[in-house]
């Protein structure tokens, strides 16, 4: 089977056709053009200032408060770094990212899952595990859109997730790569934004609203987090990428990221609704929550079906999806992760109608 026939559910990446190639470009000849020195040089380990900046006026804060990293996920690992030794509770969602679980493991974290539903995540069912003793240090949380389960934490939810970490002492890692792709629905404030009592470290992303070639992401938390964590940078890589960074301002301060994110909205707004007309035509049995953004919905197929059957039936038909066993500390043994970011409109259908024959071959 060649490249050209296999039709992808598997990786959170935008296609091609909606990136903005010209508008990168042209960023790129800009940040030479304007700051010749510091495209090409060194930098320091905190990343590029003036996209700092530009980062600090977002979040209504200072570039001290921020750090620019190689990636959201090397954010992650930054801020596993210095909260999370082996025997810690660390709180995440059911299900999470896979390599969130995959890091936390790697640390000997003691690593507990709360219900994930459509309002995200259950904070009735973390006060219940805080009340019983249970004292966390650090709770990993993807309010928006999150991978992989598509869903959005409600505005009460976040609320209440903010007062149970003043209240017990642990600190919100609140992961918003997603936040500005969204279809529908009026936009909710960020957990950082809510912030009063100083519990709240933030991540997010470029690679999701400029390209994932870039790998520009940023942390904003408080200055001594931010001190430390450049300080192990600097003995890591010396510095991140200066002409990324610099590109990625560019592309920021010029307006092109506006542009950018309406076309990948408006482009994975309409995927996200014909991913969901050919799941109830092909696979009427299958439960899912219709994502308002974001890159992925999460299906729960009939007990029936066994991914791990599935999955190699899948790509025999030419179809790559995911299973949910990779997201959970158990179970999601019926479910798959649907990323809608990478097939084109008139990919879907057909993708969809594969899942739905392999089904057939092994339930």
């Amino acid at each position: 089977m060649t490249a050209e026939q296999l039709i992808s559910f598997a990786r959170g990446a935008p296609s091609l056709d909606i990136i903005d190639i010209e508008g990168l470009k042209a960023a790129a000849v800009r940040a030479f053009d304007a700051d010749p020195a510091g495209v090409t040089a060194y930098g320091t380990s905190v990343g590029y200032l003036p996209l700092r900046q530009w980062i600090a006026d977002k979040h209504g804060t200072t570039p001290a408060h921020v750090l620019v990293t190689n990636g959201s996920l090397q954010a992650d690992a930054f801020l596993f770094e210095q909260f999370v030794t082996p025997g810690d509770v660390i709180i995440v969602e059911k299900p999470t990212y896979d390599r969130t679980l995959l890091n936390l493991k790697n640390r000997g974290a003691d690593v507990r899952a709360i219900t994930v539903d459509a309002d995200g995540i259950d904070t009735d069912e973390l006060r219940a595990l805080l009340e019983s003793g249970v004292r966390p240090k650090l709770a990993h949380i993807i309010p928006n859109y999150q991978n992989p389960a598509g869903v959005t934490l409600s505005l009460e939810r976040r609320h209440a997730l903010l007062a149970l970490a003043a209240e017990y002492g642990f600190t919100i890692f609140e992961d918003d790569p997603y936040v500005d792709i969204r279809f529908r629905g009026e936009a909710l404030p960020s957990m950082l934004s809510l912030d009063t009592s100083d519990v709240v470290v933030h991540a997010s992303s470029f690679t999701k609203t400029v390209c994932p070639g870039v790998r520009v992401g940023y942390l904003v938390g408080p200055t001594t987090l931010i001190s430390a964590i450049a300080a192990t940078a600097t003995n890591l890589y010396i510095s991140p990428s200066m002409l990324s960074q610099a590109t990625v301002y560019q592309f920021c301060v010029s307006g092109d990221i506006e542009k950018s994110i309406s076309t990948v909205c408006t482009a994975l707004g309409e995927r996200a609704r014909l991913l969901g007309e050919a799941l109830n035509k092909h696979i009427p049995d299958a439960t899912f929550v219709a994502p308002d953004g974001g890159y992925f919905l999460w299906v729960e197929l009939p007990a029936t079906v066994d991914v791990d059957k599935l999955l190699p039936a899948a790509t025999a038909l030419g179809v790559a999806v995911v299973k949910g066993s990779d997201f959970l500390l158990e179970g999601g043994k019926s479910s798959l992760r649907l990323a809608f970011s990478a097939v084109t409109d008139d990919q879907i259908d057909e993708g969809v109608r594969r899942i739905a024959e392999a089904i057939r071959t092994v339930s």
